[in-house]
């Protein structure tokens, strides 16, 4: 594990550098407090940071208060110091330190200490990564690994709102796998699920950097295209088309001809609601279907209801 340490004693400094060398460990040295914020705000910073009481400039309480008021990943904070009071010990663990050590060192010590500091670590990178797959669980579409249908959606009203407060557009493409039941009904859904992962995939490959694609539900997928208009939308739509359309989806054994239908609506047209934009490339998607599927429909209107 890489550590830091901090102290104005060139001796300590040495003393406590070899001897965490010897252990195996990573070690960065500095000789104050100064040194050692600048060091552990890092992103690549240590994990562990060892750091004298008493330094000129900043001493070592100065460096935890400012860590534990800073945003990152939580440093374990070990005091060395010479002072045993309990008045001493608690005006530290006030400041946000873990642990002390007593000079002069024991080595014993030092190990069986590092060893609480590392399982701290450890539990709490778990606990981050925990927390990392749950917010992507909750956002994400679990076979596509695409945006939700809650996600896409937010990210919808969020650019809506962006974009009427700078007074630019923003265009929604409603894609719709063609014939998917037939898809499932011959090939079964294992078949249904390569071919909606597939899809997907080349779906969001033909976007913009600044474009949002979500799974809507079933075989539908939400695009959602900041600072683009009816013609601008369509031309996205019409290269996803294309790009769904120019290769056969494999599922191991076969090649199957997939296309999608999509439905264009902006704001320009549509509004600002959300519900009311996404019913008007509803709309679209229904007449791109209606008049022969595997193509693009867009709505200049405000569409009163749709037909699904």
């Amino acid at each position: 594990m890489q550590m830091l340490i901090a102290d104005d004693d060139p001796v300590t400094r040495r003393m406590l550098e070899a001897t965490l060398h010897g252990m195996g460990h990573q070690v960065c040295a500095v000789e104050d407090g100064a040194a050692a914020l600048e060091r552990l705000g890092r992103s690549d910073s240590p994990r562990i940071a060892i750091l004298d009481w008493m330094m000129p400039g900043l001493d070592g309480l100065s460096v935890c208060r400012s860590l534990r008021q800073s945003v990152g990943p939580y440093t374990y904070v070990i005091l060395l110091t010479a002072r045993e009071t309990r008045r001493d010990m608690v005006e530290a663990l006030d400041a946000g330190a873990d642990d002390f050590l007593t000079k002069p060192l024991d080595v014993l010590e030092l190990r069986a200490r590092l060893r609480s500091g590392e399982r701290i670590i450890a539990l709490q990178e778990d606990l981050l990564r925990t927390q990392a797959e749950l917010e992507h669980q909750a956002s994400h579409d679990r076979l596509t690994g695409l945006w939700n249908r809650g996600r896409v959606l937010d990210q919808l009203t969020r650019e809506l709102s962006r974009t009427r407060r700078e007074k630019a557009c923003l265009a929604v493409v409603l894609a719709d796998i063609d014939h998917f039941k037939r898809i499932n009904d011959t090939w079964g859904h294992a078949t249904g699920d390569a071919v909606l992962c597939d899809l997907g995939r080349r779906m969001q490959m033909a976007l913009r950097v600044s474009d949002a694609i979500g799974r809507y539900g079933g075989e539908e997928f939400l695009m959602v295209l900041p600072r683009a208009d009816i013609v601008g939308g369509s031309e996205v739509a019409e290269r996803v088309r294309q790009a769904v359309e120019a290769t056969p989806v494999s599922d191991g054994g076969h090649e199957h001809r997939v296309t999608v239908s999509l439905g264009v609506a902006s704001s320009t047209t549509s509004g600002f609601d959300p519900a009311v934009l996404v019913r008007a490339a509803d709309l679209a998607l229904y007449r791109a279907k209606a008049d022969g599927r595997n193509r693009v429909g867009a709505v200049e209107a405000p569409p009163v209801s749709s037909p699904w």
